[in-house]
């Protein structure tokens, strides 16, 4: 498996729904089409709003995995 490379990080650790998603619009405006941005967080809820987000604005979930209790998304802005 080849490493999953990215240009922004965002700790969204230790908050809630809505904020790691609000924080995720935020950081996306900022970047590149092309660039990716890998978010470390503990809600759950990230998963199922990561992969909605991604789906409804058309950008890449590139990594979605969990480990030790901390959620790590990788996303590749699309547009």
């Amino acid at each position: 498996m080849s490493e999953v490379t990215f240009e922004h990080q965002m700790d969204a650790k230790g908050l809630f729904c809505p904020e790691p998603v609000m924080m995720l619009h935020d950081e996306i405006r900022k970047m590149e089409v092309g660039e990716a941005v890998e978010i470390q967080a503990t809600d759950p809820s990230t998963r199922r709003d990561f992969i909605k987000f991604c789906s409804f604005l058309g950008h890449e979930l590139v990594l979605d995995e969990e480990r030790e209790g901390v959620f790590f998304y990788v996303i590749r802005k699309a547009c």
